[in-house]
């Protein structure tokens, strides 16, 4: 994992500074007066994971059995988060993507919801690079084979640099939110939680402005979620489908 100083380094890098720095991964930020927690790793030293189901083919849900499956594999999960939309019974609404294998396939039509308000995007993660990609971009990217993980969510925060087209800055509907941005080389992965309610347009902002990811990913609002142990934080409430992890291993 990153050392103290490099994560000065990059808070040094952010255009807006960064305050509540924590010697690990995960620090607190305030971005035009709101806080956030930011959790950043690099996708060729950090193993990042995506997971849905256990052994028996049940949904993990939970925070606490994701950590608990790592365990008996013998890593420890220092981060997650949930990572997508899904339906009732926790299968993904879009894209899912688990090891090279695709449970659900990349949804391209417009649709009801924040999912369907496109442009939407696939996060994903494959060896040494990770992204954030517009859904028919992604298509064509990967039209030889999927990538190792990749989740499908949306809308679109940050497009090549601009703000999604159908963000209002005086938006009225206020919630936690998370999401995911990913660096122009495709190595540094930031995950981000609003501490406070937020609109769109102010969570897609934090992404552009604060952080000067070029593609941002929203994951959800109302059942955002963290787990960071390190940080005493690990959110519980009704089971989630995809999550994202981060696993060290002996």
């Amino acid at each position: 994992m990153r050392s103290g100083p490099i994560l000065l380094a990059l808070c040094g890098a952010l255009t807006a500074g960064c305050s509540g720095l924590q010697d690990g991964p995960c620090r607190t930020r305030n971005f035009e007066n709101l806080p956030y927690l930011v959790c950043t790793f690099d996708a060729g030293e950090d193993d990042i994971r995506l997971f849905l189901r256990d052994e028996s083919g049940a949904p993990f849900g939970q925070f606490d059995r994701v950590a608990n499956h790592v365990a008996a594999q013998g890593g420890s999960l220092i981060f997650a988060m949930n990572a997508g939309m899904y339906h009732d019974d926790r299968r993904p609404v879009g894209l899912y993507v688990e090891e090279g294998e695709t449970e659900m396939g990349l949804v391209r039509s417009a649709g009801p919801g924040n999912f369907g308000m496109l442009p939407n995007g696939v996060f994903w993660i494959d060896g040494p690079r990770a992204g954030v990609t517009e859904s028919l971009a992604y298509a064509e990217a990967f039209e030889e084979g999927p990538p190792r993980f990749a989740t499908q969510s949306g809308p679109m925060l940050v497009i090549r640099g601009e703000l999604h087209p159908g963000l209002n800055p005086d938006g009225t509907s206020l919630r936690r939110r998370n999401g995911v941005g990913v660096s122009a080389d495709g190595r540094q992965v930031h995950f981000v939680i609003s501490d406070v309610p937020v609109n769109f347009h102010s969570f897609a902002r934090m992404f552009r402005d604060g952080l000067s990811t070029p593609n941002a990913l929203y994951l959800d609002g109302a059942i955002s979620k963290v787990y960071v142990p390190a940080l005493e934080r690990n959110e519980t409430g009704l089971d989630m489908g995809p999550i994202v992890g981060v696993v060290v291993s002996p």
